[in-house]
């Protein structure tokens, strides 16, 4: 883990190619797993992302990485990911999201490849959608009973204790304000969520 706290500087530059952002990322890379840095260089060269702002999720490290459409690095925080550990939704999860029955198992945040929609969720709360139908998104972390001990897990060295959410993406509110809501929250984007289970190279496979 090389980092579990909020990157409080944004870079400011706008930059021209994927090739001059592919370099800012490199001089940034300390601020970001190994992963995450690998991750966003096939992105860049590649432009992957096609002028779309893009986010990463290293589950592993329980952190979340967001670039703009320039492919220029936002931030990088640590997140809350999915009690349960897999790389997949379980069928019918959606559902049971929405009447808070969920099953044993159905607590994950699955990995892939994501388009990613601004939106709301059925109490009207701004969010990112990645997939509707799983209720898989990235929001803010919420006020309630357990939002102390969950700002605590937040602020660990370790990603072991992220494992706190049903299965979204949980960012602390400081964060989605000044980065998420920005990029994600106000236009179309991709979300690439690294499996815990094998490469993220995966993430291509045809």
């Amino acid at each position: 883990m090389l980092l579990r706290r909020i990157c409080c500087g944004l870079l400011v530059a706008c930059l021209g190619t994927p090739k001059a952002a592919l370099a800012t990322a490199q001089r940034v890379a300390p601020t970001m797993s190994a992963d995450a840095f690998g991750v966003s260089q096939r992105i860049l060269r590649d432009g992957d992302a096609t002028g779309r702002p893009f986010a990463i999720v290293d589950k592993r490290h329980a952190q979340l990485v967001v670039f703009d459409r320039h492919g220029q690095l936002a931030g990088v925080t640590a997140v809350l990911i999915g009690r349960t550990a897999g790389d997949h939704s379980v069928a019918g999860v959606g559902e049971r999201t929405q009447t808070g029955r969920l099953l044993p198992g159905d607590e994950t945040t699955p990995a892939g490849r994501f388009s990613s929609q601004p939106g709301r969720n059925h109490q009207g709360e701004a969010i990112v959608w990645l997939d509707y139908g799983a209720a898989l998104a990235i929001h803010r972390l919420r006020a309630g009973p357990a939002a102390a001990e969950r700002q605590k897990r937040l602020s660990t060295s370790s990603a072991q204790d992220n494992r706190a959410s049903a299965g979204c993406v949980v960012v602390p509110p400081a964060f989605y304000v000044s980065v998420v809501e920005p990029l994600l929250g106000r236009h179309a984007g991709l979300v690439y969520i690294l499996p815990e289970d094998g490469q993220w190279q995966m993430l291509w496979a045809s």
